[in-house]
């Protein structure tokens, strides 16, 4: 900076104010002059000596449960392009989905390397989080129930889940077979996703089937192989609502390799809106759980904490609404 002030003939303090906006103190001649000298002398801006100056890293941290491309990909990438919009790098981690690891995750020597960190609590529980002691801003994303501290985004999974069996339901579906199902408690994602399901049927006075609520995993083979199952058992079924869209494409593979034709003999309807359900054949519908504002939320409140003291305000919870996308593997209604 002081080789750009002698080369361009202002005080350093002048070169400081035009690197950081500050372009109302300085006249717009002596900018331009400043600006040329800084391409002339190849001068950049060393990020590293300003965040230590400001007591900042210039990083946050995503920790998510898993890596495989899928819903947190997409997540990751939506973070990513919007942290660095304000001039942040994200950095993502890996969970495993474990309670240990997600709480190690928070511990105060791995939160010093960030500005702001981004936790996805699938195995930790309020009690656990509600013991830490944390200084970083931090924005919980999840089902599982949080702190009333911290900042939490999350899916109406329920909501969702009754959005789309309602909607094969008023296609004329009766036997809809739910890919990923579970009964239990109320903070898991299958479980919340069940819980619509159920009540979707409830409200329409179908019975729910015991032998079409499958128990499995959300990847493209478990709904593959889950399919495949219900049709080798002999199993009758109009409708797939699979918990996530990777286990709806499985699913429209089993039905291919059987014989059945989707939508005419059987409907399918995903959960998450992943980019992959437009372009299988046919295109997925699925339920899309406001994907780019819990996004725009979980960016916004972390900034906004990091830009100032982190229990400045009241922690607040942000829930969009969830909306049905119509595609091809559904009939109209």
């Amino acid at each position: 900076m002081s080789d750009v002030a002698r080369r361009a003939g202002v005080s350093p303090m002048t070169v400081s104010n035009v690197i950081n906006g500050r372009a109302q103190r300085v006249s717009e001649q002596t900018r331009l002059r400043v600006l040329a000298t800084i391409d002339e002398l190849g001068y950049q801006v060393n990020m590293t000596a300003r965040n230590l100056r400001m007591g900042r890293t210039g990083a946050v941290g995503l920790a998510v449960p898993a890596f495989a491309p899928g819903y947190y990909a997409q997540l990751a990438q939506r973070l990513a392009d919007r942290f660095d919009a304000h001039g942040l790098r994200l950095v993502v981690e890996r969970t495993g989905a474990s309670r240990a690891a997600e709480l190690d995750a928070l511990a105060a020597p791995r939160l010093s390397s960030y500005d702001g960190f981004v936790l996805s609590v699938v195995a930790g529980d309020a009690a656990d989080l509600e013991k830490l002691s944390i200084d970083t801003p931090v924005v919980l994303i999840g089902e599982r129930a949080v702190p009333a501290r911290f900042d939490h985004v999350l899916m109406d999974n329920v909501g969702g889940a009754r959005m789309a069996t309602e909607f094969l339901l008023r296609s004329g579906a009766r036997r809809i077979a739910l890919l990923g199902g579970a009964a239990g408690g109320a903070e898991s994602m299958h479980e919340l996703r069940t819980q619509g399901y159920q009540a979707a049927h409830e409200a329409a006075g179908v019975p729910v089937r015991d032998e079409l609520v499958v128990g499995c995993d959300f990847g493209v083979e478990d709904g593959y192989t889950a399919t495949h199952e219900l049709v080798v058992r002999g199993i009758a079924f109009d409708a797939v609502f699979a918990l996530t869209d990777s286990g709806a494409i499985g699913a429209l593979r089993a039905l291919a390799e059987t014989g059945r034709k989707v939508p005419d003999d059987v409907q399918v309807v995903g959960f998450d809106d992943l980019d992959d359900g437009r372009f299988v054949v046919p295109a997925l519908t699925t339920v899309e759980p406001g994907n780019a504002e819990m996004a725009d939320a979980i960016c916004s409140l972390l900034v906004e904490r990091i830009a100032s003291r982190p229990d400045q305000a009241p922690a607040r919870v942000v829930m969009p609404e969830p909306r049905l996308v119509e595609r091809e593997t559904t009939r109209r209604p």
